[in-house]
């Protein structure tokens, strides 16, 4: 729990150090746009990658098979996504990597461990306590 909170509140601090800095060294304006447009690109990577997603999950469930490795990535891609439409060049660039197909098999190895551990330990639930 104590890490999903620094990561939560660390994260905004550390992008708007990043684009105070980009800021200075681009220009304001140049900025507010590379941050549009990899939102914007962000946006219709993710769709189309989840629609390939989809699709995946779609064809294993009509053979009669759960789509466990399907289903990771699906939660890859939607992760990204909403790092993509959160403003700041940190939470970009991890969410481009968890979109694009090369670099979200490492993501994906993370959360397969993180879930082995917690089955392993006799814990159900998935990765935070209420």
């Amino acid at each position: 729990m104590w890490k999903i909170l620094t990561f939560i509140i660390a994260m905004p601090i550390i992008d708007l150090y990043i684009l105070v800095k980009a800021s200075k060294s681009m220009g304001f304006w140049t900025t507010v746009m590379l941050i549009i447009v990899t939102g914007i690109a962000g946006y219709y990577l993710a769709r189309s990658e989840g629609k390939v997603v989809i699709s995946s999950i779609n064809r294993e469930l009509s053979r009669g098979r759960i789509p466990s490795d399907d289903l990771l990535t699906g939660v890859s891609i939607l992760i990204g996504g909403i790092f993509l439409v959160v403003p700041g060049i940190l939470t970009d660039i991890i969410g481009i990597t968890m979109i694009l197909p090369g670099t979200r098999d490492l993501y994906k190895k993370y959360i397969k461990k993180k879930l082995e551990y917690k089955i392993r330990k006799g814990n159900s639930s998935l990765f935070l306590k209420w």
